[in-house]
């Protein structure tokens, strides 16, 4: 088991930010495996600043549990993500083994390839979210 921490960032529009690492197909949510004794939101923080170039508003985190998918960059293996509304601050730009960024509608995210996580898990959390915000 692959463990991480990962950001749910979506945009006024409710699109979601996903990040394509060099070398892959996959589009997932950014964020990484944590370092010997740091915390979730430190870990987190520590890899968008490595792969985005901005900070995590750390005070806008809000955390949304844990889940596991097949790995998708890793074949036989499965990651278990902690996961963490988030928002960014700073432009956003590739850095590190990041190669793309995209924002993607959550509903209809196009013929991107998708990380198991991100597609079975984190995009209709965010449907979930943008819907309970529309109430």
């Amino acid at each position: 088991m692959i463990e991480i921490v990962t950001a749910l960032v979506r945009n006024e529009h409710g699109q979601v930010l996903l990040v394509r690492k060099r070398g892959t197909r996959s589009f997932m949510q950014p964020g990484g495996k944590r370092e010997p004794g740091e915390s979730d939101l430190a870990s987190l923080a520590r890899e968008i600043r490595e792969e985005l170039g901005c900070g995590l508003a750390e005070a806008s985190t809000r955390s949304l549990g844990t889940f596991e998918a097949p790995a998708a960059n890793e074949p036989g293996q499965w990651v278990r993500a902690t996961v963490y509304a988030a928002e960014l601050s700073g432009e956003i730009g590739c850095r590190a083994e990041i190669a793309e960024a995209a924002w993607v509608d959550p509903g209809r995210p196009g013929n991107r390839p998708l990380a198991p996580l991100t597609r079975d898990i984190i995009l209709p959390l965010a449907l979930a979210l943008n819907g309970a915000q529309a109430l």
